[in-house]
């Protein structure tokens, strides 16, 4: 075993965990999973069978990732936030065939309390604010707030705050530079990369 696992932690068998991954105390992870390298998983976890997670992924404690999410690399899950799979869940109905897909592309962070609907694709490097709940695609590299979630403004890929509205920007944080035309935010590199 190529990974820590806490003497708490539960892994069903067949689950699929990469190297250097760290599972801490009360984590459940279930037989179907697949989770990359570098991962860390921190107490009261639970992770469903049909849930991929990929490398240096960091959930923080008490959040239930169901089937159906898709976290790429780099993702950050705050404290207690929410996954939902069921768009309208009823105890006396099973709806396990109606499951929708969420994917959280890569270095997306989602704050502490934040509660993602199913369903939706959250853009690469995006910031979802503590709290808030997402009802929608939301587009790379937006800062996300409130109930339902709302862009305020563009993050960069180093997670500090583009200030103003204006079409180019550079980041004052680490130096790179953006493009924004509408709701599209795309990085240079990714621009010339095309």
């Amino acid at each position: 075993m190529d990974y820590f696992v806490h003497e708490t932690a539960i892994i069903d068998e067949g689950a699929k965990i990469g190297t250097g991954t760290k599972i801490w105390h009360w984590v459940h992870v279930s037989g179907g999973a697949k989770i990359g390298e570098r991962c860390s998983f921190g107490q009261n976890v639970y992770i469903g069978n049909r849930v991929v997670i990929g490398n240096n992924v960091k959930v923080q404690n008490n959040v239930s990732i169901y089937d159906e999410v898709t976290l790429e690399d780099d993702v950050f899950c705050g404290p207690s936030m929410v996954f939902t799979n069921v768009i309208n869940p009823r105890s006396h109905i099973v709806r396990k065939d109606e499951y929708r897909h969420t994917l959280v592309r890569k270095g997306v962070t989602i704050g502490a309390n934040a509660t993602i609907v199913c369903g939706y694709t959250i853009g690469r490097y995006a910031m979802i604010g503590a709290g808030a709940v997402v009802t929608k695609d939301v587009p790379a590299y937006a800062l996300m707030v409130g109930n339902p979630a709302r862009r305020i403004g563009w993050v960069c890929r180093c997670g500090a705050k583009m200030e103003g509205e204006r079409e180019e920007f550079k980041c004052s944080t680490c130096g790179d530079r953006y493009r924004i035309l509408g709701e599209v935010c795309k990085q240079f590199d990714e621009i010339l990369s095309k």
